[in-house]
């Protein structure tokens, strides 16, 4: 996939969601057919290259037959005119995608959720850009991902029209719906928070030191990988923030004036470098997401006068050693990729390597690693081959023990 441009119009109260989705694509073999995800909204019509196509729409598939073949390597287009009301997927997490607040609505889609608003070809490693233009009410605000290119005002609904030109996983694609004010952050970088109004000064104050850990993650990272950072901060209660590329969403009880979140604000700021700029090709490599965004909050620890990077490492691997040890970090089962045992062991495999570096090769390889991989996709393999440059040791037996064997190596 190339490209989606989507065009929705929603309706808060009954959870109306009707869209055209103009997908641009290539394809890699001769096609006399293909499929795309799709949940359990109601098809209308499909058309490839502007020609109508037969299509079957079920088990959250969507089968299109074209009226001739796709020759390998031409490009194609395909339109699907769809709408219902949205539902979220199911999945061994709980409900994914698009859903609905108590007045607004929110998408969290990692890591299948996307086929519950737009069709799709649903895996992480199909980065494409996107146009995102969204019609809803006008006392409701739209947040999406990329920037924003216009917003037209009509009698009693606005358009608003958001442009993401990097390639962007479609798992990571989002839209933000809610009567939303916008607080400014200081910073050279454009830094937004969208809220709703009466958290005001708590979000001035829980975000207040978020363009200082711009720039200490700019320092170790290299540079902030898009053009802006939006933060979304919902009326309702979250269990977790929510990725997105772009863009970070959290509930009112992430909140609470006192900073009581703020690792997880560096945990979600972190996953622009790490899990949106770069990006697993396949789940199992999650650790490269959730281990590099978990150390990075033990490096804002450290950074900002906290405990340092080495104590958490410390207490954590106390407490790992005292639960199960029963799968491999580099690849942990489908239904284990969001164990937090895999986040901290990811956190704690980053330690090692940066105790068997040192800081400065340390910190040039994760400079390399987003830079060499900027807005790509990538692998275990790929990283620790980058890191086996930065020592004249072999690695070999630090990876073997941290990411292929289910037992905690020794201290």
């Amino acid at each position: 996939m190339l490209h989606y441009d989507l065009s929705l119009e929603y309706r808060v109260g009954p959870n109306r969601l009707t869209g055209v989705a103009l997908l641009n694509a290539v394809a890699t073999a001769p096609l006399s057919r293909f499929e795309l995800d799709l949940g359990a909204l109601r098809v209308d019509r499909v058309q490839v290259n502007g020609v109508k196509a037969r299509y079957a729409h079920r088990t959250e598939k969507l089968r299109v037959q074209p009226v001739a073949w796709l020759p390998e390597g031409r490009a194609f287009t395909v339109e699907v005119r769809y709408g219902g009301n949205p539902q979220p997927v199911s999945s061994p997490w709980g409900g994914l995608g698009w859903d609905q607040l108590a007045d607004g609505a929110i998408v969290a889609s990692q890591p299948t959720g996307a086929p519950s608003w737009f069709p799709c070809n649903d895996l992480p490693g199909q980065k494409a850009t996107f146009r995102i233009a969204v019609t809803a009410a006008s006392p409701y605000r739209v947040v999406a991902n990329g920037k924003k290119v216009s917003v037209s005002q009509g009698p009693s609904s606005t358009t608003w029209v958001y442009e993401a030109p990097e390639q962007m996983a479609t798992y990571l694609a989002g839209v933000q719906i809610g009567r939303y004010v916008a607080t400014d952050l200081p910073g050279e970088l454009p830094q937004r928070v969208y809220h709703p109004a009466r958290l005001a000064d708590r979000v001035r104050h829980d975000f207040g030191r978020q363009d200082r850990m711009m720039t200490v993650f700019g320092d170790l990272f290299g540079p902030y990988p898009f053009e802006s950072y939006t933060v979304v901060v919902t009326s309702d209660e979250l269990e977790i923030p929510v990725e997105a590329q772009g863009m970070s969403v959290f509930g009112a009880n992430h909140v609470d004036g006192g900073r009581g979140s703020e690792r997880l604000v560096a945990h979600e700021l972190a996953h622009q470098w790490f899990g949106n700029s770069l990006t697993l090709g396949h789940w199992r490599d999650i650790w490269l997401h959730e281990g590099f965004a978990c150390y990075a909050e033990w490096l804002w620890s450290e950074a900002s006068g906290g405990e340092p990077a080495a104590g958490h490492a410390r207490r954590w691997r106390r407490r790992l050693a005292g639960q199960p040890q029963d799968f491999v970090l580099a690849d942990p089962g489908a239904r284990r990729i969001f164990d937090d045992r895999v986040y901290k062991r990811g956190a704690l495999t980053l330690h090692a390597l940066r105790g068997a570096l040192g800081d400065g090769p340390f910190f040039s390889l994760l400079r390399e690693w987003t830079s060499a991989y900027r807005h790509g996709t990538v692998s275990t393999g790929l990283f620790t081959d980058l890191a086996a440059r930065y020592t004249p040791d072999s690695l070999d037996p630090l990876f073997a023990g941290w990411l292929y064997s289910p037992k905690l190596p020794a201290d």
